[in-house]
């Protein structure tokens, strides 16, 4: 089931509650890595899941990956394998098939920045900082999880100079949905799970699906992809409940099918 070592689940109807548990600042080790990847994908497949938020325990969202782990260059293969449960530890958040919801409760820093980038919609509290500090040890990775965030000048200032802004500038650069006091913040990000959970769970899957792939389309291509899916999906039962709800004034019953 989904409880591992390093990341616990509870669910709350039909949203799934991750949170890192990795004291004292959630980083990211090789096993956290695993164990994210194993549940996103778990989530992908599971039925009684609609959609998912993302957050960490403490005070702490994330603070990056762990500097204890890295990968022995003298053992070979060692650092490419490393480096692909880095990169599949995003992917499972991104192409998980349910929407997911990042509750950011403090630091997202470097890895931590990173998995919350690879989420869908994005909440924080007063009190998180953002930032790509690699460059402050000696790395230099990261460019491309700022730039699905930022601008080219504020990607390439925290890129190289590793500076840290608050929750306040990222929603003044309509990047984050909302800042809450740290007693809000979950509330805030589970109740937008759940009015996702609640709508019709193919047409959620289509529209994951849909949002992904769009970003890297010319604008006419992404559009006819789109019709493609409006028109698979206009022949579901739940789309045929949903019409058929509207008009008789009551609150549709999906059944995924």
């Amino acid at each position: 089931m989904f409880d591992k070592k390093n990341v616990r689940v509870e669910m709350h109807g039909l949203v799934a509650l991750v949170t890192l548990n990795r004291p004292p600042v959630n980083a990211l080790d090789r096993q956290t890595r695993y164990e994210l990847v194993e549940i996103f994908d778990e989530i992908s497949q599971r039925d009684d899941v609609r959609a998912a938020v993302l957050t960490g325990s403490g005070k702490t969202f994330c603070a990056g990956a762990d500097l204890k782990d890295r990968p022995d260059s003298s053992r070979p293969g060692d650092f490419l394998e490393h480096n692909r449960i880095t990169r599949e530890t995003g992917n499972a958040i991104r192409e998980c098939n349910k929407p997911v919801v990042a509750a950011i409760n403090g630091a997202a820093l470097g890895a931590g920045l990173g998995l919350m980038a690879s989420c869908d919609i994005f909440y924080a509290c007063e009190e998180a900082v953002f930032g790509m500090p690699e460059i402050n040890v000696g790395l230099a990775g990261g460019a491309s999880m700022l730039h699905s965030l930022f601008g080219r000048s504020t990607t390439r200032r925290m890129f190289f100079t590793g500076v840290r802004l608050s929750a306040a500038e990222l929603k003044d650069r309509s990047i984050i949905e909302e800042v809450t006091s740290a007693a809000d913040l979950l509330p805030m990000a589970m109740a937008v799970a759940q009015d996702i959970a609640g709508k019709a769970p193919l047409a959620i899957t289509y529209a994951k699906q849909a949002a992904n792939m769009v970003e890297n389309m010319p604008q006419r291509d992404a559009y006819r992809l789109e019709q493609n899916y409006t028109m698979a999906l206009s022949k579901t039962e739940d789309a045929q409940e949903a019409r058929k709800a509207f008009l008789e004034k009551r609150a549709p019953v999906f059944k995924g099918r």
